[in-house]
């Protein structure tokens, strides 16, 4: 298919990237999963490695040839003035390329747990600024998987992707159910439930790790409130950061990315 100038905004085959929010492309139409954007060719990249399919792209001119060899004759390349494209999409194409993608099914938390050793649950997590700071710490210090609750952020939406660095494609992860369905598969998977909280009778991570048990579940709360309850209660451990100068916590991104480093494994 030859790349596609654009001389009509109105072109019903640009709609993807007309001022779309992240929840109308997860709900798009005539998708069995909905669809998100990846920024820049990186992101593009990771996605097709990860197995993504790609709807279309938009590109300004000097990218043109890359995308091309890179998704090949049958995607539709849309190209055209930076201006235009930014009066299109409703912010400048800083990168020079964002790709209209088929978002994947989710795996099953079992298929997710079965080789695991470490794995990051977040919980109700709402920034997705956070959401994809903590992707690039599972994938670049290591974990294996990422199980997100129902009322966390969708780590496919735009901003989550692009602060990931797209890391968010490649790290397997996947929605849960109800914290008692969680806690029993943890269990049945052999994995201990360590819990990041403010809690009175909480251990030091560090003591924590000293000692720490073959499989790992790391639990995350929210910003702010951190926690439920109900999570608390389904940990085996309440763990928490050790800290001066009258600070009781750190960002939860930060959080995360310090208690996978002292419990990374080999």
């Amino acid at each position: 298919m030859p790349v596609i100038p654009i001389t009509e905004l109105s072109d019903p085959r640009l709609a993807d990237y007309s001022h779309q929010t992240d929840v109308a492309l997860r709900k798009a139409q005539g998708t069995e999963h909905g669809l998100y954007l990846a920024e820049s060719t990186l992101v593009l990249q990771r996605a097709l490695r990860s197995g993504h399919r790609v709807r279309s792209v938009l590109a300004l001119g000097t990218s043109l040839d890359e995308i091309v060899e890179l998704v090949g004759d049958e995607v539709p390349v849309f190209t055209g003035d930076g201006s235009l494209l930014a009066e299109l999409t409703g912010y400048v194409l800083h990168r020079g390329v964002i790709a209209s993608m088929h978002r994947p099914p989710l795996p099953t938390p079992e298929s997710l747990l079965a080789d695991a050793r470490r794995i990051v649950i977040l919980e109700n997590v709402v920034d997705p600024t956070n959401v994809g700071a903590i992707f690039r710490s599972v994938a670049g210090i290591g974990a294996d998987a990422v199980l997100v609750t129902e009322q966390c952020s969708d780590p496919f939406y735009r901003r989550a992707i692009r602060v990931s660095m797209g890391t968010v494609l490649q790290v397997p992860w996947t929605r849960l159910g109800s914290w008692t369905d969680t806690r029993e598969l943890l269990t049945a998977s052999g994995f201990q439930v360590a819990a990041l909280a403010l809690e009175d009778g909480a251990v030091s991570l560090r003591d924590y790790a000293a000692d720490a048990p073959e499989k790992v579940a790391l639990v995350l709360g929210t910003e702010g409130h951190g926690l439920t309850r109900e999570a608390i209660d389904a940990a085996d451990a309440i763990v928490q950061i050790p800290m001066r100068h009258g600070i009781d916590s750190l960002n939860v991104a930060a959080t995360a990315a310090v208690a996978m480093f002292a419990l990374a494994v080999e």
